[in-house]
C-alpha cells in the first residue's frame, strides 16, 4: 500500500513537471513565435527620430545604435518637431540641433528688399580723344630743310611753323603761275575775246594748283607781287596740341604719304573703363562718373559716358565703356590709370548677405530656415554683388530666413547626411 502511494506520488510529480515543461515550452514557443512574427518597419535614430534606415546601423550624427520600430508599436515622435515639421518637408532638408548650431557658429539673416542707390567702381585707362588728333603730311615731294618742332611732347599752337620743305615741283609750279600771269595780261589786249578767256583759264589753273598744294593765298599773292617764287615752303601746325609722334628730320626726303607729326589736343581726353557684363545694364550714354587718382593730393574730376562698345571681351567678360572728361590742367595723361566710380539708381530687388550664398560655379545654394533646427538647401539664381550683399533673382522670398554664417559647415553637414542616406537607404517615413 505504501508502495502504491509512492508510485502515485511519482506519477503526480512527473505529470506536474511535464505540465510545467509543456507550459514553459509552449510559452517560449509562443514568445519566439511572437518575436518571429513581429515585423520591423524600419530603424530609427533614438536621438533624432526624423532619421530612418531600412537596416540596423549607427546614427551619423551621434553614433548611437539605431533602434527598431515594429509594426505593432507606434512610431517614435521627435519631441522637437513642430506641427509644420510633422508635415512633409522638402527633399534634402537636414536637422541641426540648436546646440550644434551654436557650436559651429550658425547665424541667420532675413531676405529683404533693397531699394538703395549703389555705386559701381572700376579702373579706367586715359587715352587721347581720337576726334582731336591731327597728322602732318606734306602734299608735295621734296626734302626737309629746317625743323622748328624738334622733340616729342612739345606743345604747338595752330598755325605755328613746324618745318620747311624744298620742292622742285613746287618751285616749277610757282614759275608757271608767273608765266600764266604775264600771258593773261598780254591776251587781255587781244581783240579776240576767246584769247582773253584762254589767258584767264591758264592763270586760274596755275593758281588753283598751288592752292591744292597748301600754299596760302597770302603766299600766292606775294609771289605775284614780287615776281619771285619761294625757294622752300613752310608747313604749319593744323591744330593746337602736344606732339605725340615726330618723324621729321633735316635733309630727309618726304612724299605725300610721309607722316611727319602726330598732334593731340589734350584739353579733353577719353577714359576707357572695363565694366563686367553683369553691371553694364545699369549704364547708358550720358551716365555721370567720378574719376579719382591712385595717389594722394589729386582732386577728383567729373566725366560722362559717351559710348558703350557693343561686344563683350570673351576672355575677361567685360565691356569697354568710353568716358569723356575735361582736362584743362592736363592732369589726365595718356596711358594713365584712374579709378572710375559710377552712381547707379536704386532698383527694387531681393538681397541676402554675401556669405549666405554658396557658389560652386554652376550652381548657387542657400540654406533656408524651416524652424526647429530644420534647414532646406535651396538653389537660387544670384545676381550682382553690392558691398556685402548679393542680389537674388529667384529661389527665395522676402521674409524667409537663411543661414548667413557657418554656411560652409552646414553644407558639409548636408553632404555628410546625403552620403549617410545613400548608404543607409532611408525610407519614406522621415526626412533627415
Amino acid at each position: 500500500m505504501r508502495f502504491l502511494k509512492f508510485v502515485l506520488a511519482l506519477v503526480v510529480v512527473g505529470a506536474a513537471f511535464a505540465a510545467g515543461y509543456v507550459v514553459r515550452t509552449n510559452g517560449t514557443t509562443t514568445i519566439a513565435t511572437q518575436h518571429t512574427e513581429r515585423k520591423v518597419l524600419y530603424w530609427v535614430d533614438p536621438m533624432h527620430p526624423a532619421y530612418t534606415a531600412d537596416k540596423p546601423g549607427t546614427a551619423p550624427d551621434c553614433g548611437m545604435a539605431l533602434a527598431p520600430v515594429y509594426a505593432d508599436e507606434p512610431a517614435p515622435v521627435d519631441p522637437s518637431a513642430s506641427a509644420a515639421l510633422k508635415r512633409a518637408r522638402p527633399a534634402g532638408t537636414i536637422h541641426v540641433s540648436a546646440e550644434r548650431q551654436q557650436l559651429i557658429g550658425v547665424r541667420f539673416a532675413t531676405v529683404t528688399w533693397d531699394d538703395s542707390a549703389r555705386s559701381l567702381r572700376t579702373v579706367g585707362k586715359v587715352t587721347y580723344d581720337e576726334t582731336r588728333v591731327a597728322h602732318v603730311h606734306p602734299r608735295i615731294e621734296g626734302w626737309i630743310e629746317q625743323v622748328f618742332v624738334d622733340f616729342t611732347g612739345d606743345l604747338v599752337k595752330k598755325g605755328q611753323p613746324m618745318l620747311t620743305i624744298y620742292s622742285p615741283e613746287m618751285l616749277a609750279s610757282q614759275q608757271e603761275l608767273l608765266l600764266a600771269a604775264r600771258a593773261r595780261d598780254l591776251m587781255a589786249a587781244n581783240p579776240l575775246a576767246s584769247a582773253a578767256r584762254h589767258g584767264d583759264s591758264l592763270f586760274d589753273a596755275a593758281k588753283r594748283r598751288l592752292q591744292l598744294w597748301d600754299l596760302s593765298p597770302d603766299q600766292i599773292q606775294q609771289v605775284l607781287d614780287t615776281g619771285e617764287p619761294f625757294h622752300s615752303i613752310t608747313l604749319s601746325a593744323p591744330a593746337s596740341g602736344f606732339i605725340l609722334e615726330r618723324s621729321a628730320f633735316p635733309n630727309q626726303r618726304v612724299t605725300p604719304d610721309s607722316d611727319l607729326y602726330t598732334i593731340a589736343d589734350l584739353s579733353r581726353v577719353w577714359i576707357m573703363a572695363d565694366v563686367f557684363e553683369s553691371d553694364i545694364a545699369g549704364l547708358s550714354v550720358g551716365s555721370q562718373a567720378y574719376l579719382s587718382f591712385p595717389y594722394p593730393g589729386a582732386k577728383p574730376l567729373g566725366a560722362r559716358v559717351t559710348y558703350i562698345q557693343p561686344q563683350v571681351d570673351p576672355t575677361t567678360r567685360t565691356v569697354k565703356v568710353r568716358l569723356e572728361a575735361p582736362n584743362p590742367s592736363v592732369a589726365l595723361k595718356p596711358e594713365m590709370f584712374v579709378n572710375v566710380e559710377f552712381g547707379l539708381a536704386g532698383t527694387h530687388r531681393l538681397t541676402v548677405p554675401a556669405d549666405a550664398v554658396l557658389d560652386t560655379g554652376d550652381r548657387q545654394t542657400v540654406f533656408v530656415d524651416l524652424g526647429d533646427g530644420y534647414l532646406e538647401p535651396r538653389s537660387v539664381v544670384a545676381g550682382e554683388r553690392t558691398d556685402d550683399r548679393i542680389v537674388i533673382i529667384s529661389g527665395v522670398q522676402a521674409g524667409e530666413r537663411v543661414v548667413a554664417s557657418g554656411t560652409f559647415l552646414i553644407d558639409s553637414e548636408s553632404q555628410l547626411r546625403s552620403a549617410a542616406r545613400s548608404m543607409g537607404a532611408p525610407s519614406e517615413h522621415g526626412h533627415d
